[in-house]
């Protein structure tokens, strides 16, 4: 009797159903390894510079040595571009020329946070306050009631960069910002969820004490003084510094194993740092040299629209290839060529079927948590404004690739059709001319200070990449 149609359904329920126990000890490994990322990459900056620490200890090497050298690379050595430790690429050369095309997962590290303001540190009402400006897509309430870590750079006047963190480390301190008692919410709960706490009101808690002068003499605005006083005893900085400086509010603490069974990870960051970390690490991990070019895209400035000189939307990847090619004696015409022969997974996550909010959601055609790697045709909102609509061609391609790997894989889309939606860097590499699909890990509670994602997924996310970029 022939096989009925419908064995051929394709069907996840768990990931957990359909792996082997060597497997689950690698899902282990995996998480726990992007655990300690997570903790180590608070900010764009970390992520960075905790990425090209990872390819340095794989043997890569850096991108300005082989352009010094002005010889080309040889398959199989890897190398990493470093640009202006914001963006990081992990480039591993191929077998074949580089204008055949690169396989690359293309990522951000950037995500939702609060950044401070130019003039961040004021007093009033006998508290020392820091004013913040939000930074992408955030839910404003959410933001309260939290402690807070303060991550960045300052350069005092003479040149000196300082480092700042402070709020992760375990005798540190934390920072906060305050909401409204119940008793006297009256007002705010009558307004939405979106008006509840405004962008100004996301002010955080920076001190108390007031600085007490010797002689007697009245001091203004002491408590401010007090904290200047902190900040030039412990970093040597005045207040001018703080001007020029590039200072973020992130969630203190470490990411956290949820559930009993420590099935999922709680933790900031996910949106995108479980993609970027996922090709990082498959990247790395590849045992045999690829016949095409291979690559690790980590992009900036992705939650507010990919703009700036270290997004997706500024052409310094196309320059680094460029720098490659001219290396063989390569024109522009070549590095049109290449784009248009590359392959990209847009690697980004998705939203998640969440039970308590189904009505946002198309139970038919979106992703779930715990049943592997999510592929979205495409993002956008409602008639598709702002996606890369892959073709069928290339989702064949993926399909193949996948199965021959053993990758479960699922697809999704970013909610009801006039819900809204989303977009990723996709179709700026589209416009290049490349082959783009999205392709990352479902996840819950996406852009708020804490997300939720499934280890199942997060380690799917890495086998799917590693197997595309192995090629």
């Amino acid at each position: 009797m022939e096989d009925s149609f419908m064995e051929h359904e394709y069907k996840i329920n768990s990931v957990w159903d359909h792996i082997n126990a060597q497997e689950k000890e690698d899902m282990k490994q995996y998480a726990d390894r992007y655990m300690q990322f997570l903790d180590a990459a608070k900010t764009e900056r970390e992520a960075a510079k905790t990425i090209i620490r990872l390819a340095q200890e794989a043997g890569y090497r850096s991108f300005d040595d082989i352009i010094k050298a002005g010889e080309a690379p040889k398959a199989g050595q890897g190398f990493y571009l470093n640009h202006k430790n914001k963006a990081v690429v992990l480039f591993m050369p191929g077998t074949e020329p580089l204008t055949a095309g690169l396989d690359i997962v293309g990522s951000h590290i950037d995500a939702p946070r609060l950044d401070l303001k130019s003039h961040p540190l004021y007093e009033d009402g006998g508290l020392g306050l820091l004013k913040t400006h939000y930074y992408g897509g955030i839910k404003k309430y959410q933001w309260t009631c939290l402690p807070l870590a303060l991550h960045g750079i300052a350069y005092r006047e003479d040149g000196t960069e300082v480092t700042i963190n402070i709020g992760d480390n375990p005798d540190d301190p934390v920072f906060y910002i305050t909401d409204l008692l119940p008793h006297l919410g009256k007002d705010q709960n009558a307004k939405t969820l979106a008006e509840g706490v405004t962008g100004e009101q996301l002010n955080a808690v920076f001190g108390l004490e007031p600085l007490i002068d010797e002689a007697g003499e009245e001091v203004k605005d002491p408590v401010k003084a007090r904290l200047l006083s902190l900040l030039h005893d412990r970093y040597g900085l005045v207040e001018k510094d703080l001007l020029l400086a590039e200072l973020e509010l992130v969630p203190a603490g470490r990411a956290r194993e949820v559930g009993l069974d420590r099935s999922m990870i709680a933790a900031h960051g996910h949106d995108d740092r479980s993609c970027a970390f996922a090709a990082v690490d498959g990247l790395l991990n590849m045992k045999e040299t690829p016949s095409r070019w291979a690559a690790a895209l980590l992009v900036d400035k992705e939650e507010i629209g990919s703009v700036g000189n270290t997004s997706m939307g500024a052409i310094f990847f196309e320059n680094a290839l460029a720098e490659l090619l001219n290396l063989t004696g390569g024109r522009e015409l070549d590095l049109r060529r290449t784009l248009s022969q590359s392959r990209v997974l847009s690697g980004d996550v998705t939203a998640a079927l969440d039970p308590t909010f189904p009505e946002v959601m198309d139970k038919r055609n979106t992703a779930f948590i715990g049943r592997g790697v999510s592929i979205n045709k495409y993002t956008g909102a409602r008639g598709k404004s702002g996606s890369n609509d892959a073709n069928a061609e290339f989702l064949q391609d993926i399909r193949k690739i996948f199965d021959d790997a053993g990758v479960l894989w699922q697809m999704g889309e970013l909610g009801k059709v006039d819900q809204g939606g989303g977009g990723t860097i996709a179709y700026i590499l589209a416009n290049r001319g490349a082959e783009v699909v999205d392709c990352g890990v479902p996840m819950l509670s996406m852009h708020a200070p804490i997300e939720l994602a499934a280890k199942a997924d997060c380690y799917m996310t890495m086998r799917a990449y590693q197997a595309f970029l192995a090629q």
